[in-house]
């Protein structure tokens, strides 16, 4: 079965524009790009899946030529389906093997417009880091991560829900009972987390254990594309370089940490490379006193956060269906604040902020810190809104001090802010001590209802 996706509306529009250049599907591994296509597939007459995986010999197709209309009709040949411009989608899947199939893209552009043709791949950004060059202008990208929360409610019919949430605000907070139910959805997604097998086993079964299984598999499908690295850095300073950034969650990363001794240079390749398989994001710091907030990053400091919440569990060994005290605070809160819970939920915050942004280009993140001697005050995301940045302060609980964002908000002359957490909307308004005249504003918003920005 097929749940809905936000990237469907992008890929009607590419398919409904008259200037549908050569699509390029991008990110990680199994965060449901092939499914995307498949199903946008059914709005056409015919649908060509032709996978470089399964069918070694279509790489030989390309390496022979690459004149659009005499490789779209050898393809039609072979899978024994017309190609018609209008009426069929050529879809090129794990495309990273063949980069002379990655040149055609071109070549479809300027010789055969007229016809629909899809490209996605795994670790298909090593693939375009080592092309001389790449479609500038003749290629349009989406990018692709694992489901969202609100993917999540639709996957589980919830319909309403999302209409109810899409629609509160701190003058209309939701009534509680919803809200309550809200939590208690968020708190499980934190665990099955976003990767699509994961999510529909969840929806088929409501088991933890089974759901957990099938993110077993997951996480071991990335380990074994380790081994495809290996001309390039040894597999094992890959897997040790994601272990760190399972431990440093949350905080600065510190290559000393990383295991097996390597060199700062060593583990930045590593670190490089994992980004480029989608696997992890880099977070990076600015100072944050204007737009654009990467003016002025200071790369020296920067954070990573892992794909999905599911994996990372997986990865730290968390028994979801027994009774490991990190489940039980997650689905209960009944336990005090957790360090690990605190981190947990300030990555997917991170994340449903990318996955909400536009799929048309790679959304960077920030955060900021004072780094002053002596001080210890950080903002969890700065995002720019309304030709302003916008401080995001994210909180596990219903509670928590906001020192450091209020210090933020005086320094860089702020008035609107935005606090994440588990509360109900709202927002506090707040007379600046310094300045009688100016006031702030903090919206209070849900960690369920981050779209709600978007």
């Amino acid at each position: 079965m097929y749940y809905p996706r936000t990237i469907d509306k992008y890929l009607i529009e590419w398919k409904e524009s008259a200037d549908h250049k050569p699509l390029l599907l991008r990110g990680a591994r199994q965060v449901g790009k092939s499914w995307a296509v498949k199903n946008l597939g059914r709005q056409f007459k015919y649908f060509i899946e032709a996978n470089f995986e399964k069918r070694k010999e279509l790489k030989s197709l390309f390496e022979r030529t690459r004149n659009a209309h005499d490789l779209a009709a050898m393809i039609g040949r072979m899978y024994n389906t017309p190609v018609v411009a209008g009426e069929t989608l050529l879809f090129l899947d794990e495309i990273q093997d063949c980069s002379e199939a990655i040149h055609s893209l071109w070549s479809f552009k300027e010789d055969f417009p007229e016809l629909h043709v899809i490209a996605a791949g795994s670790l298909l950004e090593f693939t375009l880091k080592d092309l001389h060059s790449f479609g500038v202008g003749r290629i349009r990208s989406l990018f692709m991560y694992p489901m969202s929360f609100d993917e999540f409610l639709e996957a589980q019919g919830k319909t309403l829900w999302l209409e109810a949430k899409r629609e509160a605000n701190p003058q209309k907070p939701m009534f509680d009972e919803l809200h309550q139910e809200l939590v208690g959805q968020f708190r499980t997604f934190l665990l099955v987390g976003g990767m699509p097998a994961s999510v529909a086993k969840w929806v088929e079964t409501h088991d933890y254990v089974l759901a957990a299984n099938e993110q077993d598999d997951i996480q071991q499908t990335y380990y074994d594309d380790f081994a495809k690295y290996a001309k390039k850095i040894d597999p094992q300073l890959l897997r040790n370089t994601l272990q760190s950034v399972v431990s440093q969650i949350g905080g600065k990363f510190v290559y000393s940490k990383v295991q097996g001794n390597a060199s700062s240079e060593e583990v930045k390749k590593a670190l490089q490379m994992l980004s480029d398989a989608g696997i992890i994001k880099r977070v990076i710091h600015s100072a944050g006193n204007g737009l654009p907030l990467g003016a002025e990053s200071n790369l020296k400091f920067q954070k990573y956060i892992y794909l999905d919440s599911g994996l990372l569990l997986r990865i730290m060994d968390l028994e979801l269906g027994g009774a490991g005290p990190l489940t039980q605070q997650i689905l209960t809160d009944t336990a005090a604040q957790l360090v690990d819970k605190g981190s947990l939920t300030e990555m997917v915050a991170g994340w449903e902020i990318v996955k909400y942004s536009s799929p048309r280009t790679q959304n960077d993140l920030y955060w900021w810190e004072n780094l002053d001697r002596g001080t210890v005050s950080e903002v969890d995301y700065l995002l720019a809104r309304n030709m302003r940045v916008l401080p995001v302060e994210v909180k596990s609980g219903i509670s928590g001090k906001m020192k450091s964002l209020h210090l933020f908000m005086h320094n860089k002359h702020l008035t609107e802010a935005v606090r994440c957490s588990l509360e109900n909307f709202g927002e506090l308004v707040n007379q600046d001590k310094a300045d009688a005249g100016a006031q702030s504003r903090i919206l209070i918003l849900p960690l369920y209802a981050i779209s709600n920005l978007f």
